[in-house]
């Protein structure tokens, strides 16, 4: 006999039940929301009714850092500490709040009421020091308003949306979602009828020549990946959307999913038929909570209104979206990790080749892009390859989001054409450096690299940022003035690689942990002869060893600082 009524989670998984491991996630988001936490007795009836080894749900349940074995609090309070909020002073107020509450971070309050846990990134860098109080995001925290932080009170995250363009970003920085109507009446979905009186070859071929690179860092062509997709062998075929945007500095998908939602699916919806999917999945992290309650929302009006489903718009195209939430894993936002984690397993990234494109989401030929990829879609059906490529340069065309956070007059999400420069961006636009005079850039994110005053009049394309030695990354520009000890940046950078490899690979399980000892070593001033030689050793193992992006990319940040700064590793 349970100890705990099970009958609330009966109703949940007997619609779960059918879909078996796919299913787990949903589940286990699904028991936890009842129970607080996941006990056992709820975990072997998940095991159970899904047919799943009762093991291989405890190593889900383990993996993922927001699903709790044992009792927290009714309400989790989540406190950034990563680059963006610490130097805005994220620990200040993960203190306060903590005295305020008489607990440790991760301790339980005497009232069962509130757990508070130092969190990785949240996605709201432009609103440091940020807080996720359990489903409310907290804008610009203070940590003398502690009282009113654990009670969901604070600034709303709706920031400045602004740029040279507002293309990708029209519907935007209006303090909510645009409606179906609202999209509908800014030509929405236009795009998706003009595809769907195109041949599937010629949608790709528009977006091939469109030169539209993947938007989340790796920058492969879109139009390539999809006739890969369309060529492959195999049904089903998959669309999946990768909304588990987790690299500290990068907030644009979620101001693209929670204010103009049903940009991202119409370019969806063209991509599925592009290839030939009937099937698609939006996957979403799990410190989003608003942005997937607006894209099931969205999702649910273009279902109604004809845009998914059966024979959507008379077409004969049959596709529809299932939401995917995450639980707290940066390396699920490595395109395989991801699949993974739909499947119901641990996220762990797979070797490659095999491709996505030939054997993705259960074996099968699949398209994953980005949220801003997708939003460029429907613009590039509707205009035209040539009217798109007016945007931009030869060479990176289009219209390029940029996340500007950390020492600016006015931190925001900003769009631009390819081609802007650096000092335009950061001084036109963000309003220039707050606080003092510019010290550091970080393009990129926590993966990314550093710039200096000498890369002001470097131009925003990829050619002219590789040049320079930048990545453009995911559009992260992390400013830091000359108060901030950037030992203290590079500890944080660390510490947030450290505790987020997945340890599938020694190189970066173990590299990520030693390049934190070092700069933590470092940053308390306790430097030892011979450590930046190891921190480069350490790097370069990484860079050349790891499995996935994570590891590959995991010292970039750090052995730029070296070559930049080469007195911070000294005595």
């Amino acid at each position: 006999m349970s100890d705990f009524d099970l009958s609330p989670l009966h109703s949940v998984l007997n619609d779960l039940a059918p879909r078996g491991q796919t299913a787990l996630l949903p589940a286990l988001h699904a028991a936890q929301s009842i129970y607080s936490y996941l006990p056992q007795d709820v975990v072997a009836e998940i095991s159970r009714t899904l047919k799943v080894p009762l093991a291989n749900v405890y190593g889900v349940i383990d993996f993922y850092a927001m699903f709790y074995p044992e009792p927290v609090g009714k309400t989790v309070i989540r406190v950034c500490n990563d680059p963006p909020c610490s130097v805005k002073g994220g620990a200040q107020v993960l203190d306060s709040v903590c005295r305020h509450l008489a607990v440790a971070p991760g301790e339980i309050t005497s009232d069962g009421a509130y757990t508070v846990e130092r969190s990785p990134c949240l996605g709201l860098c432009e609103h440091a020091p940020a807080v996720l109080a359990g489903e409310t995001a907290i804008g610009r925290a203070n940590p003398s308003n502690a009282e009113e932080i654990t009670q969901g009170i604070g600034q709303a995250p709706h920031g400045v949306v602004g740029g040279d363009i507002r293309v990708l970003t029209a519907n935007c920085g209006k303090g909510g979602p645009a409606s179906l109507k609202e999209y509908e009446l800014a030509r929405g979905y236009a795009a998706l009828r003009k595809a769907l009186a195109m041949d599937p070859e010629a949608v790709i071929a528009e977006v091939k020549d469109s030169g539209l690179v993947g938007r989340g860092g790796a920058a492969f062509p879109t139009g390539v990946k999809w006739e890969g997709a369309f060529k492959a062998g195999g049904e089903p075929k998959y669309v999946v959307c990768n909304a588990d945007e987790s690299e500290p500095g990068t907030f644009k998908d979620r101001v693209l999913m929670e204010e103009d939602p049903h940009r991202t699916i119409e370019g969806m919806i063209i991509a599925a038929y592009a290839i030939g999917a009937n099937r698609g999945y939006f996957y979403i992290r799990g410190e989003y909570p608003y942005g997937h309650k607006v894209i099931s929302a969205a999702i649910e009006e273009a279902r109604g209104a004809g845009y998914l489903g059966e024979n959507i718009l008379d077409s004969r195209f049959d596709f529809d979206i299932e939401m995917r939430m995450g639980a707290g894993a940066y390396i699920c936002g490595e395109e395989t990790a991801l699949f993974e984690s739909i499947e119901g397993k641990r996220g762990f990234p797979r070797v490659k080749p095999p491709f996505p494109t030939t054997f993705g989401l259960f074996g099968k030929p699949t398209v994953i892009n980005n949220v801003e990829t997708f939003c460029n879609v429907p613009l590039i059906i509707a205009k035209g390859a040539s009217e798109y490529r007016r945007y931009g340069t030869e060479t990176s065309p289009g219209p390029k989001l940029f996340c500007v956070s950390g020492d600016v007059a006015r931190p925001g999400l900003y769009e631009v054409p390819f081609g802007v420069t650096l000092r335009h961006l950061l001084e036109d636009l963000a309003g220039g450096v707050s606080a003092g005079s510019l010290q550091a850039i970080l393009f990129g994110g926590a993966a990314g690299a550093f710039a200096t005053q000498e890369n002001l009049d470097v131009k925003m394309t990829f050619e002219d940022l590789r040049a320079q030695g930048l990545p453009l990354g995911s559009g992260v520009v992390m400013v830091f003035n000359e108060q901030r000890d950037l030992r203290q940046v590079l500890k944080g950078l660390a510490h947030f690689f450290a505790d987020e490899s997945c340890g599938k690979c020694y190189p970066c399980q173990i590299g990520t942990q030693r390049q934190y000892e070092l700069l933590s070593r470092l940053a308390e001033g306790k430097y030892r002869e011979g450590d930046v030689d190891r921190l480069t050793d350490v790097g370069w193992t990484m860079v050349d060893a790891s499995l996935c992006g994570l590891g590959q990319t995991a010292a970039t940040a750090v052995l730029s600082a070296i070559k930049l700064w080469p007195e911070l590793f000294s005595e």
